[in-house]
């Protein structure tokens, strides 16, 4: 996952979004709100936990990748090579 010390912050700050959705969701269900609004904010939490997971799927391909197959110098390429996998997959995880 995050490694940097930014990169730790933005997935601190991501995870502490979703957490705020998730305590709005649980308001929403005990005021006895409607469906369609549940199903709103239900489908913004699934939003917000797959556009993290897809961030922590590529920078798992990335140092998995170059770690343990890619020499330094290639790295840009390989970069390549994960933008294009990553722009594949995600439209599966929405």
């Amino acid at each position: 996952m995050p490694h940097t010390p930014e990169e730790k912050k933005r997935a601190v700050a991501r995870l502490r979004r979703i957490r705020g959705q998730t305590d709005a969701l649980i308001a929403a269900v005990e005021r006895g709100e409607e469906c369609g609004a549940l199903l709103q904010q239900l489908a913004a939490l699934r939003g917000a936990a797959t556009g993290l997971m897809a961030e922590v799927l590529e920078s798992h391909l990335r140092e998995t990748l170059f770690a343990t197959t890619e020499p330094p110098q290639a790295q840009p390429e390989g970069d390549d090579d994960i933008t294009a996998i990553m722009r594949v997959i995600r439209p599966y995880l929405k």
